[in-house]
Protein backbone atom coordinates (compact mmCIF):
# COMPACT_ATOMS: atom_id res chain seq x y z
CA UNK A 1 0.00 0.00 0.00
CA UNK A 2 1.30 3.55 -0.64
CA UNK A 3 2.02 5.36 2.09
CA UNK A 4 2.41 9.40 2.05
CA UNK A 5 4.35 10.08 4.57
CA UNK A 6 7.61 10.80 3.14
CA UNK A 7 7.95 12.85 -0.40
CA UNK A 8 8.38 9.89 -2.38
CA UNK A 9 5.35 8.77 -1.38
CA UNK A 10 3.27 11.58 -1.64
CA UNK A 11 4.76 11.51 -5.23
CA UNK A 12 3.63 8.26 -6.50
CA UNK A 13 0.27 8.69 -5.05
CA UNK A 14 -0.42 12.05 -6.49
CA UNK A 15 0.84 10.74 -10.01
CA UNK A 16 -1.25 7.30 -9.22
CA UNK A 17 -4.66 9.79 -8.65
CA UNK A 18 -3.39 11.98 -11.50
CA UNK A 19 -3.30 8.56 -13.83
CA UNK A 20 -6.22 7.44 -12.90
CA UNK A 21 -8.05 10.81 -13.39
CA UNK A 22 -10.55 11.01 -16.19
CA UNK A 23 -11.13 15.09 -16.20
CA UNK A 24 -13.78 15.86 -19.16
CA UNK A 25 -12.63 18.93 -21.21
CA UNK A 26 -14.46 20.66 -24.26
CA UNK A 27 -14.24 19.17 -27.52
CA UNK A 28 -12.93 20.94 -30.87
CA UNK A 29 -15.38 22.89 -32.40
CA UNK A 30 -16.46 21.06 -35.80
CA UNK A 31 -14.53 22.12 -39.01
CA UNK A 32 -11.47 23.37 -36.03
CA UNK A 33 -8.38 22.08 -36.77
CA UNK A 34 -6.64 20.74 -33.28
CA UNK A 35 -3.36 22.61 -34.07
CA UNK A 36 -5.35 25.50 -34.57
CA UNK A 37 -6.85 25.95 -31.28
CA UNK A 38 -4.62 27.56 -28.68
CA UNK A 39 -6.53 27.28 -25.12
CA UNK A 40 -9.07 24.76 -24.15
CA UNK A 41 -10.60 24.65 -20.77
CA UNK A 42 -13.51 23.63 -18.60
CA UNK A 43 -15.00 26.22 -16.45
CA UNK A 44 -17.00 24.75 -13.49
CA UNK A 45 -19.79 26.66 -11.32
CA UNK A 46 -17.71 28.79 -9.51
CA UNK A 47 -14.44 28.56 -11.82
CA UNK A 48 -13.04 31.51 -13.64
CA UNK A 49 -10.77 31.84 -16.73
CA UNK A 50 -8.23 34.34 -17.73
CA UNK A 51 -6.07 34.16 -20.97
CA UNK A 52 -4.40 36.62 -23.50
CA UNK A 53 -5.64 36.57 -27.01
CA UNK A 54 -3.97 37.46 -29.96
CA UNK A 55 -5.80 39.05 -32.98
CA UNK A 56 -7.80 37.14 -35.34
CA UNK A 57 -8.21 34.61 -32.60
CA UNK A 58 -11.89 33.10 -32.93
CA UNK A 59 -13.51 32.32 -29.43
CA UNK A 60 -16.45 29.85 -28.43
CA UNK A 61 -18.19 29.97 -25.37
CA UNK A 62 -20.40 27.18 -24.91
CA UNK A 63 -23.07 25.83 -22.34
CA UNK A 64 -23.28 21.92 -22.73
CA UNK A 65 -25.80 21.40 -19.92
CA UNK A 66 -27.56 24.73 -20.02
CA UNK A 67 -27.40 25.82 -16.42
CA UNK A 68 -24.14 28.17 -17.14
CA UNK A 69 -23.78 32.02 -16.67
CA UNK A 70 -20.24 33.28 -18.53
CA UNK A 71 -19.82 36.59 -16.62
CA UNK A 72 -17.08 38.14 -19.68
CA UNK A 73 -14.70 41.05 -19.60
CA UNK A 74 -12.38 42.18 -22.21
CA UNK A 75 -8.94 44.31 -21.76
CA UNK A 76 -6.87 45.37 -23.77
CA UNK A 77 -3.64 43.53 -23.56
CA UNK A 78 -1.08 46.11 -24.08
CA UNK A 79 -2.97 48.70 -22.78
CA UNK A 80 -4.83 47.76 -19.88
CA UNK A 81 -6.83 50.96 -18.95
CA UNK A 82 -8.51 50.18 -22.34
CA UNK A 83 -11.21 47.80 -21.24
CA UNK A 84 -15.20 47.11 -22.98
CA UNK A 85 -17.62 49.37 -22.14
CA UNK A 86 -20.82 47.71 -21.70
CA UNK A 87 -22.39 50.94 -22.21
CA UNK A 88 -21.15 52.06 -25.29
CA UNK A 89 -21.68 48.26 -26.12
CA UNK A 90 -25.15 48.85 -25.92
CA UNK A 91 -25.54 52.27 -27.11
CA UNK A 92 -23.48 52.58 -30.35
CA UNK A 93 -25.50 49.95 -32.15
CA UNK A 94 -28.78 51.13 -30.81
CA UNK A 95 -29.37 47.30 -29.48
CA UNK A 96 -29.14 46.15 -25.68
CA UNK A 97 -29.95 42.56 -26.58
CA UNK A 98 -26.62 40.76 -27.88
CA UNK A 99 -26.55 38.28 -31.03
CA UNK A 100 -24.88 37.79 -34.39
CA UNK A 101 -22.78 41.26 -35.11
CA UNK A 102 -22.62 42.88 -32.18
CA UNK A 103 -19.94 44.88 -31.14
CA UNK A 104 -18.24 44.66 -27.62
CA UNK A 105 -16.88 48.32 -27.61
CA UNK A 106 -14.26 49.48 -25.44
CA UNK A 107 -14.05 53.19 -23.73
CA UNK A 108 -12.10 54.89 -27.02
CA UNK A 109 -14.97 53.64 -29.37
CA UNK A 110 -12.49 50.53 -31.05
CA UNK A 111 -14.12 46.98 -31.76
CA UNK A 112 -12.75 44.83 -29.51
CA UNK A 113 -14.31 41.53 -30.32
CA UNK A 114 -17.68 41.22 -32.47
CA UNK A 115 -20.28 38.55 -31.61
CA UNK A 116 -20.15 36.42 -34.83
CA UNK A 117 -22.56 33.41 -33.91
CA UNK A 118 -25.05 32.54 -31.22
CA UNK A 119 -27.36 29.76 -30.74
CA UNK A 120 -28.60 31.27 -27.29
CA UNK A 121 -29.73 34.76 -27.70
CA UNK A 122 -30.25 34.66 -23.66
CA UNK A 123 -27.80 37.49 -22.25
CA UNK A 124 -27.51 40.45 -20.32
CA UNK A 125 -25.84 43.53 -20.68
CA UNK A 126 -27.85 45.54 -18.04
CA UNK A 127 -27.50 43.87 -14.83
CA UNK A 128 -23.57 43.86 -14.11
CA UNK A 129 -22.15 40.77 -12.29
CA UNK A 130 -23.09 38.82 -8.73
CA UNK A 131 -20.99 39.60 -5.78
CA UNK A 132 -19.74 35.43 -6.29
CA UNK A 133 -18.70 36.62 -10.37
CA UNK A 134 -16.88 39.98 -8.87
CA UNK A 135 -14.90 38.05 -6.74
CA UNK A 136 -13.91 35.52 -9.30
CA UNK A 137 -13.23 38.43 -11.92
CA UNK A 138 -10.85 39.65 -9.49
CA UNK A 139 -9.17 36.27 -8.38
CA UNK A 140 -8.76 36.21 -12.34
CA UNK A 141 -7.89 39.64 -13.00
CA UNK A 142 -4.42 39.29 -10.41
CA UNK A 143 -3.40 36.80 -12.73
CA UNK A 144 -2.93 38.71 -15.36
CA UNK A 145 -1.61 41.63 -13.31
CA UNK A 146 -5.12 43.66 -13.07
CA UNK A 147 -6.13 45.52 -9.39
CA UNK A 148 -9.43 45.35 -8.26
CA UNK A 149 -10.56 48.49 -9.39
CA UNK A 150 -9.68 47.50 -13.27
CA UNK A 151 -12.75 44.82 -12.95
CA UNK A 152 -15.47 46.95 -14.76
CA UNK A 153 -18.68 46.14 -15.77
CA UNK A 154 -19.09 42.76 -17.74
CA UNK A 155 -22.13 40.93 -19.98
CA UNK A 156 -23.28 37.85 -18.93
CA UNK A 157 -23.60 34.99 -21.36
CA UNK A 158 -26.43 32.24 -21.37
CA UNK A 159 -28.66 34.11 -18.62
CA UNK A 160 -31.03 36.33 -20.52
CA UNK A 161 -32.90 39.27 -19.04
CA UNK A 162 -35.89 41.33 -21.06
CA UNK A 163 -37.12 44.91 -19.96
CA UNK A 164 -40.30 45.14 -19.75
CA UNK A 165 -42.81 47.81 -20.54
CA UNK A 166 -42.82 49.34 -17.25
CA UNK A 167 -38.80 49.66 -16.96
CA UNK A 168 -38.75 46.75 -15.04
CA UNK A 169 -36.02 43.64 -15.43
CA UNK A 170 -37.45 40.44 -15.88
CA UNK A 171 -34.88 36.88 -16.14
CA UNK A 172 -35.71 34.71 -18.98
CA UNK A 173 -33.13 31.91 -17.87
CA UNK A 174 -31.49 29.80 -20.44
CA UNK A 175 -32.05 28.48 -24.24
CA UNK A 176 -31.49 25.34 -22.50
CA UNK A 177 -28.39 22.45 -23.17
CA UNK A 178 -25.82 23.16 -25.84
CA UNK A 179 -26.22 26.69 -26.68
CA UNK A 180 -23.18 29.10 -28.31
CA UNK A 181 -21.81 31.75 -28.85
CA UNK A 182 -18.35 32.91 -30.66
CA UNK A 183 -16.60 36.09 -30.76
CA UNK A 184 -13.61 36.97 -33.28
CA UNK A 185 -10.92 38.88 -31.50
CA UNK A 186 -10.17 42.07 -33.22
CA UNK A 187 -7.27 43.68 -31.09
CA UNK A 188 -4.95 41.47 -28.63
CA UNK A 189 -6.98 41.69 -25.24
CA UNK A 190 -7.05 39.91 -21.96
CA UNK A 191 -10.28 37.91 -21.00
CA UNK A 192 -11.42 37.41 -17.74
CA UNK A 193 -14.65 34.82 -17.55
CA UNK A 194 -16.17 33.95 -14.38
CA UNK A 195 -18.61 31.45 -14.35
CA UNK A 196 -21.20 32.26 -11.81
CA UNK A 197 -24.91 32.57 -11.17
CA UNK A 198 -26.60 35.81 -12.58
CA UNK A 199 -27.93 39.10 -9.80
CA UNK A 200 -31.89 38.19 -10.89
CA UNK A 201 -31.29 33.97 -11.46
CA UNK A 202 -30.03 32.69 -8.39
CA UNK A 203 -30.12 28.78 -10.19
CA UNK A 204 -27.01 26.80 -9.43
CA UNK A 205 -24.34 27.52 -12.44
CA UNK A 206 -22.71 24.36 -14.86
CA UNK A 207 -20.01 23.78 -16.10
CA UNK A 208 -19.06 26.32 -19.29
CA UNK A 209 -16.59 25.43 -22.39
CA UNK A 210 -14.17 27.56 -23.84
CA UNK A 211 -12.40 27.14 -26.79
CA UNK A 212 -9.94 29.41 -28.95
CA UNK A 213 -8.54 28.94 -31.97
CA UNK A 214 -6.64 31.33 -34.83
CA UNK A 215 -8.79 32.80 -37.24
CA UNK A 216 -6.73 35.54 -38.74
CA UNK A 217 -8.35 35.19 -41.99
CA UNK A 218 -11.81 35.65 -40.41
CA UNK A 219 -11.06 39.29 -39.89
CA UNK A 220 -11.64 40.01 -43.56
CA UNK A 221 -15.35 38.98 -43.26
CA UNK A 222 -18.27 41.89 -42.45
CA UNK A 223 -20.75 40.59 -39.65
CA UNK A 224 -22.43 43.93 -39.79
CA UNK A 225 -23.28 46.64 -42.24
CA UNK A 226 -24.62 48.99 -39.82
CA UNK A 227 -22.90 52.34 -40.12
CA UNK A 228 -21.85 52.69 -36.69
CA UNK A 229 -20.69 49.35 -36.15
CA UNK A 230 -18.36 50.07 -39.69
CA UNK A 231 -17.00 53.40 -37.88
CA UNK A 232 -15.81 51.22 -35.16
CA UNK A 233 -14.20 48.74 -37.04
CA UNK A 234 -12.48 51.59 -39.27
CA UNK A 235 -11.53 53.61 -35.92
CA UNK A 236 -9.66 49.53 -34.77
CA UNK A 237 -7.61 49.33 -37.81
CA UNK A 238 -6.42 52.48 -38.27
CA UNK A 239 -5.25 52.40 -34.41
CA UNK A 240 -3.69 48.43 -35.24
CA UNK A 241 -1.96 49.85 -37.90
CA UNK A 242 -0.38 52.97 -36.39
CA UNK A 243 0.46 50.57 -33.92
CA UNK A 244 2.17 47.90 -35.96
CA UNK A 245 3.93 51.00 -37.92
CA UNK A 246 5.48 52.38 -34.53
CA UNK A 247 6.42 48.91 -33.52
CA UNK A 248 8.26 48.61 -37.25
CA UNK A 249 10.16 52.06 -36.66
Amino acid sequence: MTTTADTSGARAHARSQAAAAAIAGPAAPEGVETAKITFAQRIPSGGYANMVLGRGTRVRISDPAGSGCAHLLLVRAESPWERMNVADTVKVPWQAYLGAGHPLLSDQGRVLATVVADSSGHHDTLCGTSAHARDRLRMAGVKQGLEPRDIAQTISFFRGVRVESDGGLTATGSAGAGAAVELLIHLPVTLLLANAEHPLDPTPTTDIDLVAWAAPEDLAGQFNSDPEYLRAVENTELDWHARTLEAIA
